[in-house]
Parts: C-alpha cells; structure tokens; sequence
C-alpha cells in the first residue's frame, strides 16, 4: 500500500479541511493511505513540515493542500511562487513526488470552494508518480 503524507494549510481552513477529506476518500479508492499529517498555518510554511516528512522516510509520497484567495495586493501571487518552486526543490531532492494541491492565486472564496477537489488531484498524482517511479 503506497504511504502519503499530507501538508495541509490552516489559512481558509473552512476549504483546506474539505479537501483533506476529498484526498483521504480518494487515496482509499486508489488503494493508498493518506498515514500522516501535518497542519501548518499557511502555504507558504508547507516547505519545512514536507521535508520533515521526507526526512523521516515512512512516506512514499507527500501532497500539498491549501487555498490561497486574491487579496488587495500582489501577496497571493508571491505565496504561491515561491512555495511552489521550493516544493517543486524538494520532490527533486528527495527523489519522492511531493504534489500540489494548491489552489490560487488569483481566485475569490468561491472559486476555491468550487477547486476543493484540488486534494483529489493531488492524491491521483502523488500515486501514479509512486507507481511509475517505481
């Protein structure tokens, strides 16, 4: 059974929870298991709490869940640039998929209601990745 650990953001917890419980479901459905959390407090903290989760190597892959909503400023797009990037940093490092279930920037609270399968996206990928890495 293929292993995965799961980043989630607190930021707009309301959407973030949902897919958590999208991603649990589908992993279930693809014969994985979602085994471990980690609750950090926005998208742009997921970088150290994925790296914990490599570093402990009881992971066969790492998902990324959080929902970041367009604000009056530019400072969503930042966010989701640079934890992408860093994330994208350490799959590579590891040599393990780490996906990104992330939805924004750019996007109002409706639209991110409306992307909450973004976690079931991110465990399709996470496990096909396990599977053709392999």
């Amino acid at each position: 059974m293929i292993k995965i650990g799961a980043v989630v953001a607190e930021f707009n917890f309301d959407i973030t929870s949902m897919m958590l419980e999208l991603a649990k479901e589908h992993a279930k459905f693809l014969d994985a298991e979602i085994t471990e959390i980690i609750a950090v407090p926005g998208v742009y903290d997921m970088p150290i709490a994925i790296k914990k989760l490599l570093d402990d190597g009881n992971v066969d892959a790492v998902i990324t869940l959080g929902a970041v909503i367009e604000g009056d400023t530019d400072h969503d797009e930042i966010v989701v640039q640079h934890a992408a990037r860093k994330i994208t940093d350490l799959s590579l490092e590891y040599n393990k998929p780490v996906t990104l279930g992330i939805s924004g920037p750019g996007m109002t609270r409706l639209e991110a209601h409306q992307r909450v399968e973004y976690g079931k996206r991110a465990v399709e990928a996470a496990v096909k990745l396990v599977k053709r890495l392999a």
